[in-house]
């Protein structure tokens, strides 16, 4: 996959622009340079990766939402930001407490162990649309609704659910009522555990229960729109298609290469609690700050499992999968969305 090149798998006609930026022309050439965001104010974007390493480590920036000066990339986002999300919104120790609570749950042995749910799950799917047969929208019948049926399974929630959160509507009132439930009638997943963990501080209350697992259910959206664009770029290239499918490579070296080449998160988020001086620049306390580099999430072995499993067994089960519309008419998601996909996908075979 080496001569795979995709660095931007949307047509440039077809993308909504999170920001508008000085040059008019994209990201700061330098590794430090300021940008517009898309309520009007500045903030600082890192593009270096020494640089992004060096202030990731660095104490002066936090991830607290709540911090006026934090980075709003859109106004759905702006909208939430006061609320104190799990694995994002916080700082150390509070956010190496919450991570080891997580960590057993999503180690490698855990993640071989979900395989056979989640090819249960995708060849659920596949049969779906082979059923309805061609043409068909990959985004709704497959991208979005794989990775929501996987989570919903990790936690443990009735399958008649599973809906509710590819919109995530009323997803905490529900996961609020689901809590409740369990507390009468335990069941086994994630969320049953999480609710009887006994951590040094107590058991976890009921409103950090349902931050935790409001974040992992809303995180199905990364791995969808990872599947999209990951099926959009192999139709895009052929070559590399057939070379998947002649078993000249395999779908662990393919989607490695994918989330290489397709970044899907719009970056990390800070704010500074200190001026910081760093490369030729001082970026005062208060100002926010979007780093975009490489993010090692606590769910990315399992995320990189699904990308496997769902792409490999799409082109295995339907070897003529093609566009059903010229590459140029694929929209990616707005600019509400702080997280890169394609609104639809038509696809025929």
């Amino acid at each position: 996959m080496d001569d795979l090149i995709v660095r931007d798998p949307i047509p440039a006609d077809a993308r909504d622009t999170h920001m508008s930026f000085p040059q008019g022309r994209g990201w700061p050439h330098q590794p430090l340079g300021r940008v517009t965001l898309d309520d009007g104010r500045s903030a600082w974007a890192v593009t270096g990766h020494a640089l992004a390493r060096e202030l990731l480590a660095d104490s002066r920036l936090s991830c607290d939402r709540a911090q006026p000066g934090f980075p709003a990339l859109s106004e759905q986002f702006a909208e939430v930001r006061a609320r104190g999300v799990p694995l994002v919104s916080f700082d150390d120790p509070e956010l190496n407490a919450q991570r080891r609570l997580l960590i057993p749950h999503f180690t490698l042995q855990r993640n071989a162990s979900m395989r056979p749910r989640i090819q249960r799950i995708v060849d659920q799917l596949l049969d779906s649309m082979e059923r309805q047969g061609p043409p068909a929208e990959l985004v709704s019948a497959f991208a979005l609704p794989m990775p929501s049926m996987m989570i919903c399974a990790l936690l443990d929630v009735p399958d008649s659910d599973h809906k509710t959160f590819e919109g995530c509507s009323e997803l905490e009132q529900y996961m609020g009522e689901l809590i409740d439930h369990k507390r009468r009638e335990p069941g086994e997943g994630l969320l049953d555990d999480l609710m009887h963990l006994d951590t040094p501080a107590g058991p976890l209350s009921r409103d950090e229960l349902i931050a935790l697992s409001g974040m992992l259910l809303a995180a199905h959206e990364t791995t969808a729109g990872m599947i999209s664009l990951g099926a959009f770029t192999l139709l895009r290239h052929p070559e590399q298609l057939t070379a998947l499918q002649a078993k000249d490579t395999t779908m662990d070296v393919v989607a490695e290469e994918l989330l290489r080449q397709l970044p899907v998160p719009d970056g990390m988020l800070r704010v500074a609690v200190e001026d910081i001086a760093v490369a030729g620049h001082t970026i005062r306390s208060g100002e926010g700050i979007i780093l975009l580099g490489v993010h090692q999430c606590l769910g990315q072995k399992l995320a990189r499992v699904e990308l496997e499993i769902a792409l490999g067994c799409l082109f295995e089960r339907l070897p003529g999968l093609r566009l059903a519309v010229p590459a140029e008419e694929i929209r990616c998601k707005p600019a509400t969305s702080t997280v890169q996909g394609l609104v639809e996908l038509p696809v025929a075979w």
